[in-house]
């Protein structure tokens, strides 16, 4: 019989309650190939390009060709050699989001708006513009907020700034989290509301409220929200007297694509926690991911998986063998090569998928399959092979895998392991045999570390049915 391995079950030990098991480093691939309707891979890992940079990695963009991130407190320029000129400090900490207009880059760090034309950078000194909590670029002007304002500099000199020339956002009295712009419009993010404004210029604040532009829930955090797609902001967060979700934002409306689990797992951390949520999008090979990194792991979401197999769909990202938060963020396409930085110290990588390690360091991955139940009856597993592509890479010394069974979906038997070849060793199969009765239900666990690192396309069993007769109410 064969098992799907996209996604798995678990059981919460807390409380009474099935939970989904998402695959851990192992991306899913809903994509029929005569064996399975879908596949997992292994997820990237990346490559220390620079071990010795000027601090933790806050974030950073493509602009005029060139890499900008701050790493500490400095502003850097960095290439693909790994080379780093630190161009300035900025102060402030956390992350850096980033925008450009034709003749600058700019973006907040420690309450101010800094600008910087290629070389060192320098803030703008008008006590006008206030507190800075975030900035962007539109229409000619740069905008930016305190948490209740909405200002703008003068078009002609982004230096300067008109107090005349407030704006606010009054569909409900949150404070403003952040700014982003979709297409010409401008989105004030709340952390209960969201509305939009279009370019109107005149004197006073040159921006108009888009009657119907207005969402009843905001975010988290100022760094909670990203373009997730053209036209589409994702974010973290709610309405009033909400429980906390993932949303898709479009022409007025909100969708949420968090499954009951994701919102299970957003439960568990505090007001503070979530504000501290990092949201970012990358689209390559027809996945559309959306990571929203957490402070112990990364969630990503797959647009296309989800649109294939018509519900959400998930997987984790974490880093170490004992799985901890994902050090691995801010990514950036710097000449058709993704990079990234470790925004838990001082490292400047490339993303590979000819390796699973992050920054030299191994990394585990997991997953498990649905539930296993023949109707109460008892079965015995003859045999279980997870067929997959072995002999494509190169692989450590002698790598294994690992397989254990649970009977109630959260403690879990000892684990028995395989062989999983090494590189030319493309006939291998990957075989337990005599696995025991299952008096009930199970669920299987499959994990295994970067050296085994393999795709899988399904679980095949052999079993043997143990039919026995119920008695009356049985």
């Amino acid at each position: 019989m064969q098992i799907p391995i996209l996604n798995g079950i678990k059981t919460d030990p807390a409380r009474p309650d099935f939970r989904n098991a998402y695959p851990l480093n192992m991306v899913p691939v809903p994509k029929a190939q005569g064996i399975s309707e879908g596949y997992l891979r292994p997820a990237e890992g990346i490559v220390t390009l620079n071990a010795s940079t000027p601090g933790a990695d806050r974030g950073g963009v493509v602009w005029n060709g060139v890499g900008y991130r701050v790493m500490g407190t400095k502003l850097c320029r960095v290439n693909l050699a790994g080379a780093i000129t630190v161009l300035g400090d900025v102060g402030g900490s956390g992350p850096v989001l980033m925008d450009y207009s034709f003749d600058r880059l700019g973006f907040a760090s420690g309450g101010f708006l800094w600008y910087c034309m290629g070389g060192a950078p320098f803030a703008v000194a008008d006590i006008d513009i206030g507190l800075v909590n975030d900035a962007m670029f539109i229409g000619g002007y740069w905008m930016t907020t305190d948490g209740e304002s909405i200002v703008v500099t003068e078009i002609a000199d982004p230096l300067a700034v008109n107090p005349l020339r407030y704006g606010s956002s009054e569909v409900d009295p949150d404070p403003i989290i952040a700014l982003k712009r979709v297409r010409e419009e401008v989105y004030a993010i709340n952390r209960y509301s969201i509305e939009g404004f279009r370019n109107i210029g005149g004197l006073g604040f040159p921006f108009q409220v888009i009657q119907g532009a207005q969402v009843m829930r905001g975010a988290v955090g100022r760094a909670a929200v990203c373009l997730f797609e053209e036209g589409v902001l994702a974010f973290v967060g709610g309405g009033r007297n909400e429980g906390v979700s993932v949303y898709l934002s479009e022409n007025g409306n909100s969708l949420s694509i968090a499954s009951r689990e994701v919102e299970q797992i957003l439960e568990e951390f505090s007001d503070a926690e979530l504000a501290n949520i990092v949201l970012e999008s990358r689209l390559l090979r027809s996945h559309k991911f959306l990571y929203m990194h957490l402070p112990d792991r990364t969630l990503v979401y797959d647009a296309m998986a989800s649109a294939v197999v018509e519900e959400p769909a998930w997987h984790v990202l974490a880093s170490g063998l004992e799985p901890s938060q994902f050090q691995v963020r801010g990514f950036m396409l710097l000449n058709n090569q993704w990079v990234a930085g470790d925004p838990t110290g001082p490292r400047f990588g490339a993303l590979s998928d000819k390796l699973m390690e992050h920054w030299g360091e191994p990394v585990a991955w997991e997953f498990s399959v649905p539930v296993l139940y023949n109707d109460g009856n008892p079965v015995i597993l003859h045999e279980l092979e997870l067929v997959a592509l072995s002999g494509r890479v190169e692989l450590g010394d002698d790598p294994v895998i690992w397989t254990s069974r649970s009977a109630d979906g959260y403690g879990w038997g000892a684990e028995r392991s395989v062989k999983a070849g090494k590189i030319g060793d493309s006939l291998k199969r990957l075989v337990w045999l005599g696995q025991g009765m299952v008096s009930n239900w199970c669920v299987q666990r499959f994990r295994g570390t970067g050296d085994a690192r393999l795709a899988f396309a399904r679980l095949e069993a052999r079993v043997e049915p143990l039919n026995r007769k119920r008695g009356n109410g049985a």
